[in-house]
C-alpha cells in the first residue's frame, strides 16, 4: 500500500517481508519469479514499494520498469535524486540477468557505471527503464539499462557486470 499526498507533504507505505521473495529462488526460476511479481501474484519487493513502481514487465534477458517521479524522489536542486535513478539502472540491468537464471542460482552486482544525461522532474513524464542482457557467461554477466523520460528521450544509462553463483 502506498498513498502520497504531494500538497501535505506525507507518505505512507507497506511492505511485505523481504524472506518471501528470498525462499522462492530456490523453488523458481527467475522469469517465472519476476513474471509473476509483473501479474501482481507475488508481491514486489521492499525497494519498489519505498520508491513507488508503476511497473514491471519481464522476458527473458530483459526487463522494463516504469517509474512516475515524484516530488519525494526529489534532492535539494528539485530534481530527481541520482539515486534513485540509479536504483531503477541497477534493477533494470540486474533482474534482465536474474531471467535468465534456473531454479537454485542467484546472482548479485559486482558494479554499476551509470552516466546522468539530462535533469529528471515531475515534468518529464513517466520514466522507463529497460534492462538487456548483453552477455553471459557460466560465472559472470554484463547487462545495461536505459532510462527514458515520457517523450521517449535518454536520461540516463547505465552499464553493470553480475556475479552468477549457486544457491
Amino acid at each position: 500500500m502506498t498513498q502520497t499526498q504531494q500538497d501535505g507533504r506525507t507518505r505512507t507505505f507497506g511492505w511485505t517481508d523481504p524472506a518471501v521473495h528470498a525462499e522462492l529462488i530456490g523453488r523458481r526460476s527467475g522469469l517465472d519469479l519476476l513474471q509473476a511479481m509483473a501479474r501482481g501474484e507475488l508481491p514486489a519487493p521492499p525497494i519498489m514499494q519505498l520508491i513507488d513502481l508503476a511497473g514491471l514487465e519481464a522476458e527473458e534477458g530483459s526487463v522494463t520498469l516504469r517509474l512516475d517521479p515524484q516530488e519525494f524522489h526529489y534532492n535539494p536542486l528539485g530534481t530527481v535524486h541520482g539515486g534513485v535513478i540509479s536504483t531503477l539502472l541497477d534493477t533494470a540491468a540486474a533482474c534482465s540477468v536474474h531471467t535468465t537464471l534456473p531454479v537454485g542460482v542467484g546472482y548479485t552486482s559486482l558494479d554499476l557505471t551509470v552516466k546522468f544525461l539530462r535533469p529528471i522532474t515531475i515534468a518529464s513524464g513517466r520514466l522507463t527503464c529497460t534492462g538487456s542482457v548483453l552477455q553471459r557467461g557460466r560465472r559472470t554477466a554484463l547487462a545495461e539499462a536505459r532510462l527514458v523520460d515520457g517523450r521517449g528521450k535518454l536520461a540516463a544509462h547505465a552499464t553493470s557486470s553480475c556475479l552468477i553463483f549457486d544457491l
